[in-house]
């Protein structure tokens, strides 16, 4: 199962690369929460490119094979959740980043390196 999540958490973050993403956070939170095997925390530029990031996941993570359990915050575009299960992606307006600092909360998560 969980290297089904590692190959859901690679493919998201592949396509917020390929949408711009900035600051591309991955957390592995598997050993330290029931909610999800990882996190992904990503912010945009504006509220146009937030939701074509939201539309971009939900779109080609179906095409890969990956249900959409769940999604929040997209009329607003400040910061959509976007919940796979397995991956919860966060998309944040820069402010709305800083303000919250969700990365705060899961100080105790593994981060993976996505630069590669």
């Amino acid at each position: 199962m969980f290297s089904i999540s590692t190959e859901m958490a690679n493919k998201a973050v592949e396509i917020l690369k390929d949408k711009k993403a900035k600051d591309i956070r991955l957390l592995d939170i598997h050993e330290i929460s029931t909610l999800s095997d990882y996190f992904i925390i990503v912010t945009g530029t504006s509220t146009t490119q937030i939701q074509a990031m939201s539309d971009a996941l939900e779109e080609k993570m179906e095409l890969a094979g990956y249900k959409l359990h769940h999604k929040e915050g997209f009329r607003n575009g400040r910061w959509i959740l976007v919940d796979f299960g397995n991956i919860i992606i966060h998309i944040f307006h820069d402010e709305e980043r800083q303000f919250y600092n969700i990365e705060r909360i899961w100080v105790d998560a593994k981060e993976i390196d996505v630069e590669e």
